[in-house]
């Protein structure tokens, strides 16, 4: 079969190498013509919908990893992986080549004495949230319970705890990798330590890991959440307000300013149907009482049209955002992002007419305060290297069904470009947008003072570069 190489040509892959494959195989080899297929190959992005792979190998452990990837190296094949198929730069997907699939690897196992969860390289986060809320405990994953765990992971990760216990990769305490060399390597502070250091924060670049394992912390059942509703007209005050209070606020909380279209649901105000609005929203991870009492000035910002929240079980918290980014491709996106040193007043100018100059309901823009155990770990302690910025900007162009992608797409453009100026140069690697035009010097700008290391460790790692669809850093600092 005719399948793409990773230098963009194409190869013919003997039948005979596929036949010895499938004969140890436990997962399940792909074609086109599986029955399988065409559900296989959808991921969440939209943009990405009609990327046809020549081979999804959908793994069942690691051994089946291993394999594949040994299947790949030989004949130098396009390689994608997916864990969750949430990657918004569409990463997880390729034409022509291969797509080692991890959605089968979904398990999750929670040692309660020990304080840890051990989860398998294709599971969501919903998985995860299932299994550890019924022992009352919780690891810091996203906002959205359909993301892979992995892919979240690896570029950082943050969340509704991330102030609290800090970002995902932050909680990783070891995992197992699978090398481009057909090693599989166990790592942890103290055994290769350098591999382990890089997947914490520096992407899918060095290996692909088929499990995690996290600690685990006391958290819920139930929470304190708030979102309480303003109009848009109040943008500018609720975002200097929102501002003044995250910077005090105790490590428990963690917070977010939303803009964007209510959908004209029963479970939202009636007021607030179809109206542009901002929500700064919060999430308490202490006492359900405490939370409550600390939560409460954020209703207080003036002109409110109601409020979602009050004591709300974990999970639920975590899956509020699941129905607007489904996992099925009907949702288009484009995002990008900025690290910010202040929400200062010129920045809140910036921020009003970006949000007046949204092209659809779907378009969003979130801004992240990040604080308490964020920012107590050393840029260099981790991969992740932006630890001294307290704000995150997230620009994020999403429509559907016959909106103009090119509308949406210019619409986050232009404001990263109104914005930059403001931010501190820094960018989120999990928010990369597709295609980009200065894509290698986002990158950088994605893992800071940090690039150069792991430029060096991919060199020991994946020297040939077969991890390569994701944001990605050259073996030795081949990218100048």
């Amino acid at each position: 079969m005719e399948i793409a190489r990773d230098d963009g040509t194409r190869t013919d892959l003997p039948d005979a190498e596929i036949d010895a494959l499938s004969a140890t195989f436990l997962g399940e080899l792909l074609r086109p013509a599986s029955p399988a297929y065409e559900t296989a190959r959808i991921v969440y992005n939209g943009v990405f919908r009609d990327r046809r792979p020549a081979i999804i190998a959908r793994c069942r452990g690691a051994a089946d990893v291993v394999d594949v990837i040994g299947l790949a190296a030989r004949h130098r094949l396009l390689v994608a992986v997916r864990g969750g198929g949430h990657s918004v730069a569409g990463k997880s997907t390729c034409d022509g080549g291969l797509v080692i699939d991890l959605s089968e690897m979904r398990s999750v196992r929670v040692d309660r004495a020990a304080g840890t969860v051990r989860v398998g390289g294709g599971a969501t986060w919903a998985d995860v949230d299932r299994e550890t809320q019924a022992f009352g405990l919780a690891t810091p994953g996203g906002v959205v319970s359909g993301t892979g765990v992995a892919g979240l992971t690896l570029g950082g990760g943050l969340g509704w705890l991330k102030n609290r216990y800090g970002l995902s990769c932050d909680n990783l305490v070891s995992a197992d990798v699978a090398t481009a060399d057909g090693r599989l390597l166990t790592v942890d502070e103290e055994t290769n330590a350098d591999l382990f250091w890089a997947i914490r924060g520096g992407g899918g670049n060095f290996g692909l890991v088929t499990s995690f394992e996290f600690a685990a912390h006391p958290v819920g059942p139930q929470v304190a959440a708030l979102f309480p509703i303003y109009p848009v007209e109040r943008l500018a005050e609720v975002a200097r307000s929102w501002r003044d209070w995250v910077v005090a606020t105790p490590d428990e909380v963690s917070a977010e300013l939303v803009v964007w279209t209510m959908p004209a649901e029963p479970h939202y105000p009636e007021a607030a149907h179809g109206r542009v609005v901002v929500i700064p929203g919060a999430v308490h991870a202490g006492s359900v009482d405490k939370g409550t009492a600390e939560l409460a000035p954020l209703r207080e910002f003036g002109g409110v049209l109601g409020e979602v929240g009050g004591a709300m079980p974990f999970r639920m918290v975590q899956s509020a955002f699941d129905p607007y980014f489904p996992k099925t491709g009907e949702v288009s996106s484009y995002w990008k992002s900025l690290f910010l040193d202040d929400v200062d007043d010129g920045f809140v100018d910036a921020l009003v007419e970006c949000a007046g100059a949204r092209p659809g309901p779907w378009d969003m823009l979130v801004i992240e305060h990040l604080g308490g155990a964020v920012r107590r770990v050393a840029s260099d302690a981790t991969a992740f290297a932006m630890r001294d910025a307290p704000f995150l900007v997230n620009l994020m162009g999403n429509w559907r069904g016959d909106e103009r992608e090119s509308d949406h797409v210019a619409w986050v453009r232009e404001s990263w470009s109104r914005m930059r100026p403001r931010s501190t140069g820094a960018v989120y690697v999990n928010f990369l947008g597709r295609d980009e035009r200065e894509e290698r010097a986002l990158v950088r700008a994605a893992m800071g003072p940090n690039h150069a290391r792991l430029a060096e460790i991919k060199q020991r790692y994946d020297p040939s570069n077969l991890f390569r669809l994701n944001a990605n850093i050259e073996p030795g600092g081949r990218d100048g």
